[in-house]
């Protein structure tokens, strides 16, 4: 067996391992807790009342369910999860589905039946988040192709991917786009002329979504049909928009996380809607509903007559519904073979209506944050392939503590730009951030080849609004001798540092003192505060509901509290980071990961504070070289200069 076949097998063998731990999770937080548990956890909506029954493709039936009480309980609810509706009458009977619509507090679960059950009437119903099987199965599938190819096309963006061929490239020449910088121009080129594979990295700030936008764009001059795709929805509904603003022929595959007319205008559901055949397939789905409705009238006499005749009512219903659905299949099939761009999330490449679909080229955004065997799925219906994003932010989640350290966070993206590295062009303008906000992780994670563009370079709090000092777009506030130990609460695992809390909230409070908000004329100034670990957030959290001005930003959400992963691809004006860890044998524990600081350092564009222990934290080089950095330009602050900092 080759070496990566391999290697391969040994991904395979991970998976496994990680959906068996992720299926245990499941079972400890839902199946082995009781409603009022679930609910807590965000898993279940109970109880609900169906509002609107109709047939869904396929003629299965798509019940919106409307939660009656807590209604603003927070949820774990999306499209594309698996739910099952439930009934309380005792005997816990479930009909399963997949959630395929959502607003505040009603969604809409198509279901594998036909017909409900007699047992929707009795008791209260509600609804359970369930395993989701199904995405282990699609990404099982994909490795099992990926592994068994031979002499194909799969088999040669397999070798060529993990290092085994060389890639080919043509020589093809391509103006410059004037929208474009230099670096951009280079990666659009090198998506162009590459044959097998081309991967854009794109380090914070730098337009990788606007340079793969620009790529697309060049590459349907050639080609008839891409599939565009990313881990999240969030990325899929981004590139959706801004193809379909292009003037793009887009349709997006499964449902979006948000409601956008654009968005919703192309739906798959939609674009059928607005199908030159669509009203044929209403008026057949609306007779059959009626024969239906004949079949099962109640009548006072029911003999043979009556039997033969409810039969032929049915059979007419069904014979309606099947040439509806042959409509309705008719009418996807035109619509995807006219297509230029299919957009879905990875696993949504296997979408029923779309899984026999061949594409010229498959666009992977966000392929450094997602599972090497679910990048697979789209690979395995492409000639070609184009990766985006950044190895030196977030990992993928891993659930699974053995499968991490076996490799599983180890992404197809960190293996074909380690191994290929002519198939990668970095992006090198970065257009958000106060180049000294910029300048540590350049150095840390980008060999120093990043620049701000002018318009980011010197644009600190002060050119934004002379109330703030000048300069100092940078500062650590060191917190070292003065005894803000970290507390560990052990129900949650999870350490807090309420005295470092209390003293960046004040730093900010004081930074904010002159600042109002509502000038017209100037937008309001949106602030992150950033904080490792859920106990330290939720403590800030709460004191932020006890400072006034803190409180009233919030509440017009130009402030918001999180954990690293929630900023993720996000930018804020200002950002605070609290490190949280401080204790004498210099543990750091997940500060650690490196890459995660490489995010939270990057949300900023005009200031930002970092308050931390740098007795604790300079037991690790990474942040002893922060430690000399901010000294190097004069933004080290100790906390004792400070009036919040008592002995």
């Amino acid at each position: 067996m080759s070496e990566i076949l391999y290697e391969l097998k040994q991904v395979e063998e991970l998976l496994k391992i990680e959906q068996e731990e992720d299926r245990q999770q499941y079972k400890i937080k839902s199946l082995k807790s009781t409603i009022a548990e679930r609910k807590e956890m965000g898993f279940c909506w109970y109880p609900v009342t169906i509002t609107k029954e109709e047939l869904g493709f396929g003629n299965k039936v798509v019940v919106e369910l409307e939660r009656t009480k807590d209604r603003d309980q927070l949820h774990l609810f999306q499209v594309g999860k698996t739910a099952a509706l439930f009934s309380n009458n005792g005997e816990r009977q479930s009909l399963n589905g997949v959630i395929v619509g959502l607003k505040r507090n009603k969604v809409q679960l198509a279901t594998n039946k036909e017909d409900l059950p007699d047992w929707i009437d009795d008791g209260r119903l509600g609804i359970d988040l369930t395993f989701d099987e199904m995405s282990y199965r699609e990404m099982e599938i994909a490795m099992k192709k990926v592994t068994e190819a031979y002499k194909s096309r799969l088999a040669e963006l397999r070798d060529i991917i993990l290092g085994d061929m060389k890639p080919r490239f043509t020589d093809a020449q391509l103006e410059d786009i004037p929208s474009l910088n230099p670096s951009q121009n280079e990666a659009v080129r090198k998506i162009v002329q590459a044959k097998d594979v081309a991967i854009i990295h794109g380090p914070p700030g730098t337009g990788k979504t606007t340079t793969l936008v620009q790529a697309i764009l060049r590459t349907l001059e050639t080609q008839r049909r891409l599939l565009v795709t990313a881990p999240s929805n969030t990325a899929v509904d981004l590139l959706t928009e801004k193809l379909a603003n292009v003037g793009v022929n887009v349709i997006r595959i499964g449902n979006p996380s948000r409601v956008s007319d654009v968005l919703l205008e192309h739906t798959l559901d939609a674009q059928i809607m607005e199908h030159r055949s669509y009203k044929n397939l209403k008026d057949y789905r609306k007779t059959a509903e009626e024969y239906k409705r004949l079949a099962f009238q109640y009548k006072r006499k029911f003999g043979p007559e009556e039997r033969a005749q409810r039969q032929l009512f049915k059979a007419e219903s069904k014979r309606l519904l099947d040439e509806a659905d042959r409509i309705e299949e008719y009418i996807t099939e035109d619509l995807l073979n006219n297509v230029q761009v299919i957009t879905c999330t990875l696993v949504g490449a296997a979408n029923k209506a779309i899984r026999h679909l061949e594409y010229d080229t498959a666009f992977i955004d966000e392929a450094a944050q997602a599972l090497e065997p679910a990048c697979w799925i789209p690979i395995t219906r492409a000639k070609r392939v184009v990766l985006a994003g950044d190895h030196c932010q977030l990992p993928p989640t891993v659930k699974s503590f053995e499968a991490e350290k076996g490799g599983l966070s180890r992404t197809l993206f960190e293996k074909c730009i380690e191994r290929q590295p002519e198939v990668a062009v970095m992006l090198k303008t970065q257009y958000r951030m106060h180049h000294e906000i910029m300048e540590f992780s350049n150095q840390q994670f980008y060999k120093g080849e990043l620049h701000a563009h002018e318009s980011v370079h010197s644009s600190d709090l002060y050119s934004y609004k002379d109330i703030f000092a000048p300069g100092l777009a940078v500062e650590f506030v060191d917190t070292a001798g003065c005894g803000y130990n970290e507390v560990e609460t052990p129900e949650s695992q999870s350490s807090a540092n309420p005295d470092e809390a209390n003293l960046l909230l004040n730093h900010l409070t004081q930074l904010l003192k002159d600042y109002s908000h509502e000038e017209e004329g100037t937008e309001p100034l949106r602030i992150g505060v950033i904080a490792p670990y859920r106990a330290q957030i939720n403590y800030l959290q709460d004191r932020v509901e006890h400072l006034p001005l803190l409180h009233e930003l919030k509440q017009k959400r130009h402030l918001s509290v999180g954990t690293v992963d929630s900023f993720q691809g996000q930018e804020r004006d200002i950002i605070y980071i609290s490190m949280t860890r401080s204790n004498e044998s210099g543990e750091i524990g997940f500060l650690a990961d490196i890459r995660r600081m490489n995010v939270a350092m990057t949300r900023a564009k005009k200031k930002l504070v970092i308050v931390g222990d740098s007795a604790t934290l300079s037991q690790n080089p990474f942040y002893a070289a922060f430690l000399t950095y901010v000294e190097s330009i004069g933004a080290y602050r100790s906390a004792w200069e400070l009036t919040e900092c008592m002995p």
